[in-house]
């Protein structure tokens, strides 16, 4: 009798795992768990998108192209759309303009600024250019804070802050195309 026990609990526990099993794939798969990076939230029937030139509000110079160039490569580089010349071939389009561009030292050495703090504020939005222009998703105060440090040893501080500039316009790109495409 103690046999037809133990094989009766031991179902029961293999019942109860399949149960636990299946109930946390459904909470899994049923709350839109996915990996970073993977997602879309754009109809799959959008095709091609056009990027024109933001709009440079702020004082610091080129801004608005090395983003923009870091926005189109960044969509590129996802694979999902096409990027085209033209807005009349676009099925979206999305315009923005840098509105804010702040500098400021964050770390010191002896006196000397190490470290500097970027921040930029952009007004994003994002049409659908096949429905008049419906507006798909739109920040207008988008915000990218990032440091960088600087290299003491060279006098190039220049060409420093320009390097920085260019990687930083890569990472806002990132960040900004993955909150387009993920929906984050």
């Amino acid at each position: 009798m103690t046999t037809v026990n133990q094989g009766k609990s031991g179902a029961t526990l293999r019942r109860m795992k399949r149960v636990v099993f299946l109930l946390l794939v459904g909470v899994l798969t049923g709350c839109g768990y996915a990996l970073v990076g993977t997602g879309n939230i754009l109809d799959p029937s959008i095709h091609t998108l056009y990027v024109p030139t933001f709009v440079n509000r702020t004082t610091r110079v080129e801004l608005e192209q090395r983003v923009t160039q870091s926005v189109a490569d960044e969509f590129v580089s996802r694979g999902r759309l096409k990027l085209v010349n033209d807005p009349k071939s676009a099925d979206i389009i999305l315009r923005g303009s840098m509105d804010t561009f702040n500098l400021a030292p964050v770390g010191f050495d002896q006196g000397r600024a190490t470290q500097y703090q970027i921040s930029i504020t952009a007004n994003i939005e994002l049409l659908d250019h096949r429905k008049d222009d419906k507006v798909l998703w739109k920040n207008d105060q988008y915000r990218f804070v990032e440091n960088y440090q600087v290299n003491l040893q060279t006098t190039d501080t220049f060409d420093q802050e320009t390097r920085a500039i260019t990687e930083i316009a890569q990472r806002f790109a990132q960040s900004l195309v993955a909150n387009l495409l993920e929906g984050f």
